[in-house]
This record gives structure tokens, C-alpha cells and sequence, in this order.
């Protein structure tokens, strides 16, 4: 079993829009998604499922695109 982990990175904007676009072209065409995240690769299967949350706190607003998937 993999070690746990809880990691938020944050990348220039024209870093984010190149991974966005990397994920929109796989999850398109149906393939795997990879992406390495402070220094380790992980592999999106095609199973996973894809939300968008929103949270509202006093003046701050955030918009997460989430990924999520089980290991088998």
C-alpha cells in the first residue's frame, strides 16, 4: 500500500494550463492521465471520476477540479 499524503502545489499559470490541457486531450481521447506532483508520478486510470467543488468562507471563494479514483 502506498504512504498517504496530502500535498498542494501551486504552479505558474502557464504550467497549470499545460497540465489542464494534457488532462482535457486524455480524458477526450480516453486515455490515462500522468502527471508528476512534487517529485512523484502519478497515473490517472480512465475509470476515475471527475467533480468540480465550490467553498464559500467570509471573503474567500475556491473552485477545485478534483480527480478521483481506487487503486485495486
Amino acid at each position: 500500500m502506498k504512504e498517504e499524503r496530502d500535498i498542494e502545489k501551486t504552479y505558474a499559470n502557464k504550467d497549470f494550463v499545460a497540465k489542464l490541457r494534457r488532462l482535457a486531450d486524455a480524458i477526450e481521447n480516453g486515455k490515462k492521465f500522468e502527471i508528476q506532483i512534487a517529485g512523484e508520478r502519478i497515473y490517472v486510470p480512465v475509470r476515475a471520476e471527475f467533480t468540480i467543488e465550490h467553498e464559500r468562507e467570509g471573503a474567500e471563494e475556491e473552485i477545485e477540479f478534483q480527480i478521483k479514483w481506487k487503486n485495486d
